[in-house]
């Protein structure tokens, strides 16, 4: 098996070669930031301060990760009238439990060597712009990232290629000239719909046969593992 993976990985990196890569794309919760406990606190803080009737087992939410808000509470039956406040409210109170969140191991070191190597690097997330604005400032990660695509107003947020397809025209770069790095489906998949090489992660948020039965071309088990890819 393991000849098989390594005759795979040398496959793709003559691939990618091939196409010269210009632009890594990220994903940020359950790639760059561990951050799930802190979304749950949050999200649980504004529930009560909203008087929202939930039932929301941890574990299972953790599962969600990466989905909108709004797809994760229908799947677990919780009724929000009014989405705006909530997420007004959720975005108050996100960074009281910051100290929840962490980079992964590597993450700047490798960003650092990106840089240095002159790739475009950009986030990809489906947190509002605002947010992973402050997000990235606050684990001082601005000065790598040429740049940030939160969700937008008007623009279809991932699996949907759109985001991806605007940071690669915004940047000048092609999507088969760009590789999407992501620890879900949505990640994966918006990168297969833009038509950019794509990278799973299995240390985040999905495990690792759902990682790879979406049939990225890469799969990495640590952050630092990009590196040998490119």
């Amino acid at each position: 098996m393991r000849k098989i993976f390594l005759t795979l990985l040398q496959f793709n990196h003559k691939k990618i070669m091939e196409r010269q890569i210009t632009t890594v794309v990220l994903d940020l919760d359950g790639t760059l930031v561990q951050s799930h406990k802190n979304i749950y606190e949050a999200t649980i803080h504004s529930f009560e301060k909203l008087n929202i009737n939930y039932n929301l087992p941890e574990e299972e939410f953790y599962k969600k990760i990466g989905h909108h808000f709004e797809d994760i509470f229908s799947d677990f039956g919780i009724i929000v009238n009014d989405f705006e406040k909530f997420i007004k409210v959720y975005k108050s109170v996100y960074f009281d439990y910051i100290a929840s969140s962490s980079l992964y191991p590597g993450v700047e070191k490798v960003l650092y060597e990106l840089k240095a190597r002159k790739f475009n690097i950009s986030l990809l997330t489906t947190k509002a712009q605002d947010q992973a604005d402050r997000i990235i400032e606050h684990f001082h990660l601005s000065k790598y990232f040429d740049y940030i695509m939160g969700r937008r107003p008007g623009i279809p947020h991932k699996p949907a290629p759109d985001m991806l397809m605007k940071i690669c025209d915004d940047l000048n770069s092609l999507p088969r000239q760009t590789i999407m790095v992501g620890d879900t489906e949505l990640d994966i998949l918006c990168g297969k719909n833009a038509g950019s090489i794509t990278c799973g992660v299995t240390y985040g948020y999905r495990s690792s046969e759902e990682i790879e039965n979406l049939k990225p071309d890469f799969v990495i088990n640590n952050f630092e593992e990009i590196l040998k890819i490119l």
